[in-house]
């Protein structure tokens, strides 16, 4: 009991300070809550959200072969660990490949949310959230750990 007390005491004299140094520095948690909105959603004069339009076009288009070329790589990547003929350096190779790729697509993500922050008042920033932009860009952010494996599956009989 004494060793739960002690281990659960531990991990709140390093949880708490964490936690309060965030809230001081003045950062919002990575979540939904009443003040993070995406910047279409932040009342924007009709010039702001024209150039919000033509910003967002133009990510799709540059953006687009990338994305194009990820599925492709991630395609591929299946197919090379799934065949057993495969060595392991022509995986790893299509593996940087993938990796390279989606660099670029977040590259151009950032590009893109910094245009955003621009054309955004002050107080537009104050309530707008990045993350909120794309779906899976909270992957990216401080504080969200990348997926990993997921939970192994049963596996079905040999077939006869």
């Amino acid at each position: 009991m004494k060793l739960k007390i002690t281990a659960l005491s531990l991990i709140l004299i390093f949880l708490l300070p964490i936690s309060s140094y965030s809230q001081s520095m003045g950062m919002r948690p990575w979540k939904k809550d009443a003040r993070c909105w995406r910047a279409s959603e932040l009342h924007l004069s009709p010039e702001q959200g024209t150039r919000l339009n033509l910003l967002q076009q133009t990510y799709l288009e540059e953006t687009q072969l990338l994305r194009a070329q990820l599925v492709t790589k991630r395609i591929e990547l299946r197919e090379l660990l799934t065949n057993p003929a495969i060595k392991t350096e022509s995986i790893r190779t299509k593996y940087l490949e993938l990796v390279e790729t989606q660099s670029k697509i977040e590259e151009k993500a950032i590009e893109y949310l910094v245009k955003v922050r621009s054309l955004l008042t002050h107080e537009q920033l104050t309530s707008w959230c990045p993350e909120q932009e794309f779906p899976l860009f909270q992957r990216m952010m401080p504080g969200h750990s990348p997926m990993g494996p997921m939970s192994p599956r049963k596996t079905l009989p040999p077939e006869e």
